[in-house]
């Protein structure tokens, strides 16, 4: 175990000195395309250069280096993450996958004509989606499904996605060359903090993640009456807030009814040309639905837009209701997570298994290649947040694993070849 607690500290130096590099002194904060996020990003092609790896950056801005064997093969295995963050972030949501990663193709280095196949670190550019509201624009490039029309997107300074990849160095139209063929992929693999309470309180290092909950985001607008604060009386208001307030009152309840099975948030709340004499005559918000079940995902937001409707009709308001972002539940590969459990219970941990209710790279991946991840414990289950924090022990067991679940595969692989399996 020494040997990994000594890795975890090169690791460790590696995230701080990227933590360090922010858009905001004395917070993290790296949005996709920001100087900040170009100079973290060379940084990282420089650590990879250094272990030795093919290293490049692509179109949409992911850093990606290369371990590829002899003979030449096609069929490849990535391992991933991002390197963006949220605002006044934590340093370890993302950066830790990549930077675990590269210690694990940096120890693999020596064994290189060995490899049955390539092995490709990817830094992916934007899982967070903070600056173009639209999440995993990295990694969806490389599964081959980004959407073109996101480039028409703009931020909140007017720039659209088109110029912000210009800006990058990258080719719009050069997008789709940057996917990796859905009939070459041998697998992906993340490693990733919990964002969650569950390791922290069971002190357990690590947890496999068996599926990615499925997320609905919806934009809602109640829209009223603006009035005197101080003329209208109360039964004849058509306030647009009491009307939000009262929805999401009702959509914490039912979410507490459904407790088993998903989770529901109103992130965002914000009243136009708001005063305090002045009753609110429309308000905008959100509402982010989460769960493991699709068919549990499309009743729940069927029924909470039955819920807004009637509320509407009943305090004389108007709904506008944007379904702005729809994801799939994601169940991992079996397969992998078979050679993950056998990893974890040869390196002496519990084996503990977990639903992700937070989205990944591994969820635009998952449409053309087997995925699996590997959850670290993290303080208190703090996530996107500068209390965020993992401690080296974990880390060093997840490194731990990591490098047996790899191994594993190695061997696995290189089995199949012997026998003549395609």
């Amino acid at each position: 175990m020494q040997e990994y607690l000594q890795r975890t500290e090169k690791i460790l130096s590696r995230l701080n000195q990227l933590a360090a590099i922010t858009e905001e002194p004395g917070q993290i904060s790296r949005t996709f395309g920001s100087e900040a996020f170009m100079k973290g990003s060379q940084l990282v092609k420089e650590w990879m250069e250094a272990a030795g790896l093919q290293t490049r950056t692509d179109n949409i801005g992911n850093v990606r280096g290369r371990l590829e064997p002899a003979p030449h093969s096609k069929r490849t295995f990535v391992i991933g993450s991002h390197i963006d963050t949220v605002q006044n972030a934590g340093k370890f949501d993302g950066p830790l996958g990549v930077l675990l990663g590269l210690d694990l193709l940096e120890n693999l280095s020596t064994i290189k004509p060995e490899l049955p196949f390539n092995l490709e670190l990817i830094a992916f550019s934007d899982e967070e989606g903070v600056r173009f509201h639209t999440t995993y624009l990295g990694s969806k490039v490389v599964a081959g499904s980004f959407e073109e029309t996101a480039l028409t997107k703009k931020d909140a300074a007017g720039i659209t996605l088109n110029e912000a990849i210009k800006t990058l160095g990258g080719d719009p139209e050069k997008l789709k060359h940057d996917a990796i063929p859905s009939e070459v992929w041998v697998g992906y693999f993340e490693v990733h903090i919990e964002q969650g309470p569950v390791l922290y309180e069971l002190n357990i290092p690590v947890a496999i993640v068996t599926s990615i909950s499925g997320q609905n985001r919806i934009e809602i607008t109640l829209k009223g009456m603006a009035g005197h604060a101080g003329t209208v009386p109360m039964p004849m208001r058509r306030d647009a807030l009491c009307g939000a307030s009262d929805f999401i009152l009702k959509t914490e309840e039912y979410a507490r009814k459904h407790k088993e099975s998903l989770v529901a948030t109103v992130g965002k709340l914000a009243i136009p040309n708001q005063a305090s004499n002045v009753i609110p005559g429309v308000v905008n918000f959100t509402l982010d639905i989460r769960s493991a079940n699709e068919t549990t995902l499309k009743i729940a937001e069927k029924d909470l837009r039955t819920l807004a409707e009637e509320l509407c009709r009943i305090r004389n308001l108007e709904l506008s209701w944007e379904l702005v972002q729809q994801t799939e539940p994601v169940t991992c590969n079996p397969k992998l997570n078979d050679l993950l459990s056998e990893a974890i219970t040869e390196a002496g941990y519990a084996e503990t298994k977990l639903v992700s209710g937070a989205g990944h790279d591994a969820v635009p991946i998952s449409k053309v290649a087997p995925v699996s991840m590997l959850f670290v414990r993290c303080y208190e289950g703090i996530s996107h947040n500068p209390l965020e924090n993992a401690e080296p022990k974990d880390i060093a067991a997840a490194l731990r694993v990591s490098e047996n679940f790899l191994h594993k595969l190695l061997q696995e692989q290189l089995q199949q070849q012997h026998i003549g399996v395609p």
